[in-house]
């Protein structure tokens, strides 16, 4: 699996687990979701995302380059 799309997986868990720890919990787990939601936010104008980082750290690889360009 690549990391593009282990990402989003994992983006998605947490968002859905935080819901469900607000809803089972406490509210504040609100505070993770938006957490995520701004981490999302601010990967998509900088591409830099710290889980993917990390990732990277663990062996992920990245999508191969589509265009043969090296």
């Amino acid at each position: 699996m690549y990391i593009d799309r282990l990402l989003r997986i994992i983006a998605g868990a947490f968002i859905l687990l935080s819901v469900a720890l607000a809803v089972k919990v406490n509210l504040n787990w609100l505070w993770f979701t938006a957490f995520v939601g701004l981490n999302l936010l601010q990967s998509g104008f900088t591409n830099w995302c710290p889980m993917m980082t990390i990732l990277k750290k663990l062996g992920v690889p990245d999508l191969p380059d589509r265009h043969g360009a090296q």
